[in-house]
């Protein structure tokens, strides 16, 4: 599970970033064919969290739809996974959009 590795990176960049401070809550943004899962990274979120200033953070993701773009047909199209195929059977697809994977915001105690 690539997303414990992942989310530990997250937290512990906070963490330095952050001085150390209290951190209230924790935004990201993860594309729906960015290759994470959200559910997998809220399960570690609290479990790398332990014992660091991000422990009892709210995290708050935002999973935005995947796009993209036939390079055969020019056609562009929603997606819900990594299986690309255009609806005129090309499979030479390029994704467009909803593949970040990103720290949006953190909140931190005053």
């Amino acid at each position: 599970m690539h997303e414990l590795a992942i989310t530990q990176n997250i937290v512990d960049t906070i963490v330095e970033r952050t001085d150390s401070a209290e951190i209230l809550a924790v935004h990201m943004r993860i594309g729906k064919v960015a290759g994470v899962v959200p559910d997998a990274v809220r399960f570690c979120f609290d479990l790398v969290a332990q014992g660091s200033p991000v422990a009892g953070a709210r995290l708050e993701i935002d999973e935005p739809p995947g796009r993209a773009r036939c390079r055969t047909c020019g056609d562009e199209f929603a997606v819900e996974d990594l299986a690309l195929l255009c609806s005129c059977g090309s499979t030479e697809v390029a994704v467009i959009g909803g593949d970040e994977l990103s720290v949006t915001a953190v909140e931190v105690a005053a």
